[in-house]
């Protein structure tokens, strides 16, 4: 009997040695470890977001985590298109390590992320909203999260695995589910992480009726480059998404006509969205745009007039819906002040990447050009950051996960790619990168952006499109931050761009990235989409 206690005794003391050093550490000196809420919407551009000071649209909400916290000036992703930014920021690492290089390729859900490590080391964790990457998340205790890209109008949800469709509108029933989350269903004597992610402003920008008539008496003025003519930049003159060209006025911008006789490629797809709403939400719907539907029909613009009057109801739709989201951020941050947790949360609001409202004529993402390639980062930590820091390091999403780690005080492994913005934040940080890393490789495919990657210091970039063309294109950002202007091969720049290419070739060394790997990624792609050779 004594022998048996003995040896029970030991193994709990074996046991209890075998956890992570760093979290017997934080135990020993009696430090909390914060809780973490990362908050992701879903293309909204840092031009729309108040704090950044573009004076589109007012986000008070979002802007107190600036306020209290800390802005990024210069926040960027490793390849802006949704699931793959998504499995960069859950690993740490870029596309070609993690797998993830398209919205086509599986994700593989079986490797690390910064959830399954925070699980493992006590935390209890949740994922609530849009994740785009199919298959059960793991390294969450409990996840209901859109399907795909989700609906605005009684959406999908699948709970554990369980699918089921809530009435309401997406953005709402989003912050219903955090929030009760929050309230009823974790552990309240344990530290959490919640990702709470939104669907918008993601493509049709379907807002809510509450704000059908913000904006309405607006009429906003393009970016000066909104009728660029693509000069000396023949990657970015083959795109398929300008606003004049490619929005669908149905699809996009809502003209369903009751007589049927506005007829677009993708009318179909936008009546599945509509035929969603409940009676009493259509009619609220159809009394605010059958007016602007009449009005359209009968003046029918063409030319400049059409491709103003498509801006003006693309930037008002896309920032009704930023509105909502906005209006759950205030209410996850209340609840936190309300319930004595504002002081040990972090908190941070982010975008999967950024979008174009208009600048060279375009809406979407893709390319390595500034709008979607930055994305706007916001966080707040009472304990450690001040309020109002302004953060102008280069930082990039696959940062997020070894920043959380750090505040945790987990171990990092050296597999993770990014690096903590803990010191950067605090203004401690001896030394900072001076170059980020870009990939991009949904080509052929939507949109029509070709395949490339390239390399951006705080002054140049400089970018290689590649596959089915090779063009090289430099920039220089303080005299041209539009990038209207390619000065690959003006001999004024022939030392910067011999010195990009060699601070190009020193970020594909470190992180692991070359061109037969771009072979490799293409050659799948190509047969996934049945059209290998």
């Amino acid at each position: 009997m004594y022998s048996r206690v003995v040896s029970g005794c030991l193994l709990v003391l074996f046991l209890l040695g075998c956890k992570n050093e760093k979290n017997d550490k934080v135990a020993e000196e009696g430090i909390k470890q914060p809780n973490i809420i990362f908050i992701m919407s879903d293309d909204h551009a840092y031009q729309a977001i108040s704090a950044y000071g573009h004076g589109l649209n007012n986000t008070p909400n979002i802007d107190r985590i600036a306020n209290e916290g800390a802005i990024f000036n210069s926040g960027f992703v490793n390849n802006s298109i949704c699931a793959p930014s998504r499995a960069a920021m859950l690993t740490g690492k870029h596309s070609f390590v993690n797998g993830k290089v398209d919205n086509i390729r599986a994700y593989d859900w079986d490797q690390e992320n910064f959830a399954k490590t925070l699980q493992r080391n006590g935390y209890q964790t949740a994922l609530v909203g849009k994740i785009h990457l199919d298959g059960l998340p793991q390294g969450f205790d409990y996840s209901n999260v859109l399907p795909g890209q989700g609906h605005y109008y009684a959406p999908d949800f699948i709970e554990n695995g369980v699918k089921k469709t809530y009435p309401g509108y997406v953005t709402h029933v989003t912050t219903d589910i955090a929030l009760d989350w929050l309230d009823n269903k974790r552990e309240k004597d344990r530290p959490f992480l919640l990702l709470y992610h939104q669907k918008a402003p993601h493509r049709t920008w379907m807002p809510e009726e509450k704000y059908f008539t913000l904006f309405d008496d607006e009429t906003f003025t393009p970016p000066s480059n909104f009728f660029d003519e693509y000069e000396g930049r023949p990657a970015a003159a083959k795109h398929e998404m300008g606003i004049y060209k490619d929005m669908d006025v149905v699809y996009d911008l809502k003209m369903l006509d009751k007589e049927k006789e506005i007829k677009t490629k993708y009318r179909g797809m936008f009546q599945r969205q509509y035929n969603r709403m409940t009676e009493e939400q259509k009619a609220a719907w159809d009394a605010y745009y059958d007016p602007i539907i009449k009005e359209f029909k009968a003046k029918k613009p063409q030319g400049k007039d059409l491709a103003l009057w498509k801006y003006n109801r693309y930037m008002k739709d896309y920032l009704r819906t930023i509105q909502s989201v906005d209006d759950g951020v205030g209410q996850v941050l209340d609840y936190l002040k309300e319930n004595g947790l504002e002081e040990n949360t972090i908190v941070v609001y982010t975008s999967d990447q950024g979008f174009y409202l208009g600048e060279h004529g375009w809406f979407d993402k893709r390319f390595m050009y500034e709008e979607s390639f930055r994305t706007p980062i916001l966080m707040k930590y009472p304990k450690e950051i001040k309020p109002g820091t302004v953060v102008d390091g280069l930082v990039q999403n696959i940062d997020f996960a070894p920043t959380f780690l750090d505040y945790a005080g987990v171990d990092i492994d050296e597999s993770i790619q990014g690096e903590s913005l803990r010191k950067l934040v605090k203004g401690e940080a001896s030394e900072w990168r001076d170059a980020l890393y870009y990939t991009y490789y949904e080509f052929p495919g939507e949109h029509h952006v070709k395949r490339h990657y390239g390399v951006r210091t705080d002054r140049y970039k400089l970018i290689h499109f590649y596959y089915d063309l090779d063009e090289w294109e430099l920039y220089d950002l303080e005299k041209d931050p539009s990038e209207m202007h390619n000065v690959y091969n003006d001999p004024a720049y022939a030392e910067v761009r011999e010195e990009m290419h060699v601070q190009l070739e020193a970020m594909r060394t470190k992180y692991g990235d070359s061109d037969v790997l771009n072979q490799e990624h293409l050659d799948r792609f190509l047969k996934a989409k049945g059209l290998s050779k």
